[in-house]
């Protein structure tokens, strides 16, 4: 019997985290040099139609289906076969058509987060064919063995909405690029539009309460507590952010306030739906000092990560992961464990090996994919492209017409 109640909320809870897409988009496209907003925007907007293609007719099947206690699942489900409009999701309260779509639009993002790593350095072409092959064989292994049942499913592995899943993998996947594709010719750029990075931010931080109470995958009390534990460590993981900068460079500056808000958000992800509430103002405060401190760590190692991606989601993704062993409570969701602080040290364990081994795979493979990729067609574009810039070199667009009135 279909709970209207989680279902209607599920619907709403896959809008949400569709619109973090368009608002990544807009996130990165301020961030950007005016001559390559568009090429920045598009390759998010082009995972909202190509990652669909690809989770219809075989990712979701790859990650949701078969394959117990396996790094991938099967193709049973391949093409939606066998899925109906009275197939019900495992918990019994929702059409297995909504859990479709919601996990859809984390495969949507999660590539996506990447390309703020190599803003105005990458040809297209090759873009889309990294995108299709890094959700192949890094996205839906992790998906499936974390939340299809799979082998860190079985080995007593959580992440409630993607530390591992989305935010390690593709961070450590952005640094691996950075490193691959080398630095810009002009690295003293300034965003174009800062407003517009503000439209972003909040866009992405009103879709991250679908992106994590909706991980619940129903309407329950972890529903709230997620959602709770969501605003809250994302509200003082800013105000951290904005006095750390503000003391380091002697002025508060909006962006790194902005820059805070998503450390926070990354980082209390994978806690979210398993930690009492009193640690997300501490995992949000931790956030913002060690994204912060990783941030000036690649600074110092001129590591050209344009818009700071592993930074902020690499290592918040990693960093929250890790204090989930250590402050999880079973007590607040009895389908989570307890962590080190309830003395538990064999969760802690497993989170801290799974987390890094999770990261180090995505950069090794990352790295590795650019490189079978470069035999293809050219990764990087050339200089003359990249100081004419991607808009008009690669897409012939401008983001503004200038001799408009």
């Amino acid at each position: 019997m279909i709970e209207t109640g989680s279902t209607g909320f599920m619907l709403l809870a896959a809008s949400l985290v569709m619109l973090m897409t368009p608002g990544l988009a807009m996130f990165y496209g301020g961030l950007a040099t005016k001559r390559n907003i568009l090429g920045i925007m598009i390759q998010s907007f082009v995972s909202l139609g190509w990652t669909t293609v690809l989770w219809v007719t075989f990712g979701y099947s790859l990650c949701f289906s078969g394959g117990d206690g396996g790094i991938i699942g099967n193709l049973d489900k391949a093409f939606l076969h066998g899925v109906s409009p009275t197939s019900m999701y495992t918990n019994g309260k929702i059409p297995e058509f909504v859990f479709i779509a919601y996990q859809m639009m984390f495969a949507i993002i999660t590539p996506a987060l990447i390309t703020g790593a190599f803003v105005n350095r990458v040809n297209f072409k090759a873009y889309f064919i990294f995108l299709t092959m890094w959700q192949i064989l890094v996205y839906y292994p992790f998906v499936h063995m974390i939340w299809g049942n799979g082998l860190l499913a079985h080995w007593g592995v959580l992440d409630f909405a993607g530390g591992i899943v989305v935010h390690a993998t593709a961070g450590f996947a952005a640094l691996a690029s950075v490193l691959y594709v080398g630095a810009r010719v002009d690295k003293n750029s300034t965003p174009n539009s800062i407003p517009l990075v503000a439209i972003g931010s909040g866009l992405l931080w009103f879709g991250w309460y679908g992106f994590n109470a909706g991980s619940e995958v129903a309407v329950d009390s972890v529903t709230s507590l997620a959602f709770l534990n969501t605003d809250v460590a994302a509200s003082f993981a800013t105000v951290v952010w904005l006095f750390l900068e503000w003391s380091h460079a002697k002025k508060p500056k909006f962006v790194g306030l902005l820059t805070g808000s998503i450390a926070g958000l990354a980082t209390i992800t994978p806690c979210a739906g398993f930690v009492p509430l009193w640690a997300a103002p501490i995992i949000g405060g931790a956030a913002s000092v060690c994204c912060y401190m990783a941030v000036l760590f690649k600074n110092k190692m001129k590591w050209d990560d344009a818009l700071d991606v592993w930074g902020v989601h690499g290592v918040g993704g990693v960093l929250g992961t890790i204090l989930l062993g250590v402050f999880a409570v079973k007590g607040v969701n009895a389908a989570g464990a307890d962590g080190l602080l309830a003395g538990n040290t064999s969760f802690f364990l497993k989170q801290v090996i799974a987390t890094l081994a999770a990261a180090t795979y995505a950069f090794v493979f990352t790295y590795l994919m650019l490189v079978i990729i470069n035999f293809i067609t050219p990764v990087k574009v050339d200089e003359e492209a990249e100081k004419t810039g991607l808009d008009y070199a690669i897409h012939g667009e401008k983001a503004y017409d200038e001799g408009a009135l």
